[in-house]
């Protein structure tokens, strides 16, 4: 099911390219943006000032949780990875991470088209308040193993950052119990993304890469001690 789509509808800011202006020391200087100041994660790399350790997927840095698994899912066609998936306790939570236009955010507009492609082939959406701000609740349509028409719910969330849109997606318990993707929501609210300075389109998904040892920042101690996701705790897989 496509549910979302590169490209605005009314108009043609989103084919732009944005250059991004460095100083002469090579060093990225702050943004200007017209993007809401957020209260809460996701964050920026510009912004991180805690040493948590965060296994470095690229674009993304995801913090680890006791006994989850992570699964990095690979386009079969390209041998790119797409997106990264942590399961936990009986619910999922997919992230991935697109450019956005310095000037504005693009949640709004993309939880519009979501809906519009969810509800155009059979399923069911409701907008509601959720802990970043608005989300989608949906039902899903899928095939059963007897070929009838059934129903997945799904939480669509989102955070706009500076030059960058935060998109996951929560599945399994987390979509449909009170409580249970708690967990999943304190991760979603520690991942940092890196946007890095190159020009890219609005709607370009972030490169993602196959994990190493998690990372905490520079400043940290050494003694600190570190979360390794090959260790006991989180297990990954790759999905192709």
């Amino acid at each position: 099911m496509a549910l979302f789509r590169r490209g605005g509808k009314d108009t043609a800011a989103d084919d732009v390219v944005e250059a991004e202006v460095v100083p002469q020391d090579g060093t990225a200087g702050p943004q200007e943006t017209d993007v809401p100041a957020r209260t809460t994660g996701p964050w920026d790399a510009s912004e991180v000032t805690d040493d948590l350790p965060r296994v470095d997927l690229g674009a993304i840095r995801l913090p680890g949780l006791p006994g989850m698994e992570l699964r990095m899912e690979i386009d079969k066609a390209t041998d790119v990875v797409s997106a990264a998936s942590v399961l936990l306790d009986g619910s999922s939570l997919q992230v991935q991470a697109f450019a956005a236009p310095r000037s504005e955010g693009i949640w709004d507009e993309i939880r519009a088209e979501i809906a519009e492609s969810v509800t155009s082939q059979g399923g069911a959406v409701d907008d509601i308040p959720g802990p970043f701000g608005r989300e989608l609740l949906a039902r899903l349509p899928v095939k059963t193993p007897e070929g009838r028409t059934g129903h997945r719910p799904a939480r669509f969330i989102g955070a706009d950052g500076p030059r960058w849109f935060l998109r996951g997606v929560i599945t399994g318990k987390g979509a449909v119990e009170p409580g249970a993707a708690e967990a999943l929501e304190q991760l979603f609210a520690r991942i940092v993304v890196v946007r890095g300075t190159d020009a890219r389109p609005p709607r370009d998904l972030l490169a993602l890469r196959l994990p190493g040892p998690a990372q905490a920042p520079a400043a940290a101690e050494p003694e600190k001690p570190s979360f390794d996701p090959l260790t006991r705790g989180p297990e990954i897989t790759e999905t192709r």
